[in-house]
């Protein structure tokens, strides 16, 4: 589909691996592949897996454009990427995020707007670590952060910029559970059979009824 990330089916299962040889940047190129393979899945599929490349979901924005100095191209970019993170979280079919390593900031945000989240057992961090590196929490991962993290440690996480390991990072509420790599992608095919099995329509309506609010003051904040 894209040299940025391949797209295959398991049965009505669909599998998005993210690879672009590196940290898996979220520039363009990566943002509009992903928003492609997004709408073949919903389309032809009733669940969907969303894997990383071994060793990293996603490390973030794409910072050549970032620190390119440009601020249409940044403010752009930001838009997408903040759409792409809305409509995973009200994705209309189940989705099975995989953090295959490391998952920070927009990586961290892949698997808060997910449903259920795996992760890779190993060396690896996983959070949110805008504050650190000079940037101000958007409000869209205000949104996400409120919703899918345990209380306890949104100071830490949010505000702190902590990174967690994975099995921290299920007590915190970015992951689910850890398993080793080489059982992370049939898990998570086999969780997301699961829960295609759900009732579409139940599952939507209801997935909506939690999640509409948020999306809706986050479109709406970026339309103004």
């Amino acid at each position: 589909m894209s040299n940025r990330l391949t797209f295959e089916t398991d049965d009505k299962v669909a599998i998005i691996t993210l690879d672009d040889g590196k940290a898996n940047a979220m520039g363009f190129d990566m943002l509009e592949a992903l928003n492609d393979a997004i709408d073949q899945a919903e389309r032809d599929c009733a669940a969907v897996v969303l894997l990383g490349r071994p060793g990293v979901l996603s490390g973030g924005f794409d910072l050549k454009v970032i620190n390119g100095g440009d601020d249409g191209e940044i403010d752009r970019m930001i838009n997408l990427g903040v759409r792409t993170m809305m409509r995973l979280y009200g994705l209309s079919i189940p989705l099975v995020a995989v953090a295959t390593g490391h998952a920070v900031a927009l990586g961290a945000f892949i698997l808060l707007a997910s449903d259920y989240r795996f992760g890779c057992a190993g060396d690896f961090k996983v959070g949110l670590n805008e504050t650190a590196i000079g940037l101000t929490f958007p409000a869209f991962g205000i949104e996400l952060a409120q919703a899918r993290l345990s209380p306890r440690f949104l100071t830490q996480s949010a505000i702190s910029a902590r990174l967690f390991s994975p099995d921290e990072a299920v007590e915190v509420g970015f992951l689910d559970a850890v398993v080793a790599a080489e059982r992370l992608r049939d898990d998570a095919v086999r969780h997301a059979h699961e829960m295609s099995a759900l009732d579409a329509h139940a599952f939507n309506v209801t997935k909506q009824a939690f999640r509409g609010a948020a999306i809706e003051r986050v479109l709406s904040g970026l339309a103004a």
